[in-house]
């Protein structure tokens, strides 16, 4: 067993922490069933979302600290890189569905994720610094640009943990639900996404990752994609859709 479970259901592809007699916390095994699954999903045409939320009330509560210690990052492609840089590099959508502990990766993972929804009871930490270690997943760099840098320095310093609605606050959880309403609302979440137009939907991902900085850069490179939109079947369709007075069905796309 890996410690990693995932489900199918239509377009949507969940990715589930399933270690709950750890709180789900991540060794190497499961790094590299989770870059596998998700790099699975993002070659699977009928695959349009991927949600990822953890078995046994806890999201993650971050690495297994005998196994980070029995087997070290020593460079390379290992496991967790391979997974961080899936994470960073997806295409289509992620979603995420956080119940319990969300400590470390398990909450430095959740900036690369498009929206992220947080029962009443997650909790959140970043304990690099109480460890002798540095944050990862350039978070050192997303999360100043989401929270601010005194918030971000705060967090990262002095590691104490943070609810769900501090996470709220700060823009890394977009919903807060009751806990037994999360992961039914998630899946409803990702179920939407994935109805939608999925070209338009992964070009909108990547404007809003993209790496232009001036409003004329970032207007131009939009002109381009909108250009190449409106001769799309998925334009033709919604335009259809619209005028029948019926929902549009993108099922047929990419």
């Amino acid at each position: 067993m890996s410690g990693i479970a995932t489900a199918r259901s239509g377009a949507v592809a969940e990715i589930v922490f399933d270690r709950p007699d750890k709180r789900n916390a991540i060794t190497t095994a499961m790094y590299a069933a989770l870059a596998n699954a998700l790099a699975a999903a993002e070659a699977d045409p009928a695959i349009r979302v991927v949600l990822f939320h953890g078995n046994g009330g806890a999201f993650t509560a971050g690495n297994d600290l005998h196994d980070f210690l029995a087997n070290p990052p020593d460079g390379g492609e290992r496991p967790a890189l391979r997974f961080l840089r899936g994470l960073a590099g997806a295409r289509k959508p992620l979603v995420a569905a956080v119940e319990g502990p969300a400590v470390g990766i398990g909450t430095t993972m959740l900036l690369h994720c498009d929206v992220v929804l947080a029962a009443e009871n997650a909790r959140f930490a970043l304990p690099f610094v109480d460890l002798g270690l540095v944050p990862e997943a350039a978070s050192s760099l997303l999360l100043p640009r989401l929270a601010g840098y005194q918030r971000a320095a705060d967090l990262f310093f002095l590691a104490d943990p943070f609810d769900a609605a501090t996470a709220q606050s700060i823009g890394l959880v977009g919903r807060v639900l009751p806990t037994a309403d999360l992961l039914a609302a998630a899946r409803a979440l990702a179920g939407r996404l994935a109805a939608k137009a999925p070209e338009a939907l992964r070009a909108t991902k990547a404007l809003l990752k993209s790496a232009s900085t001036t409003v004329a850069a970032r207007m131009d490179e939009e002109m381009a994609v909108f250009e190449r939109q409106l001769q799309s079947a998925e334009l033709k369709e919604a335009v259809a859709a619209f005028f029948e007075k019926r929902p549009a069905d993108f099922s047929r796309g990419g």
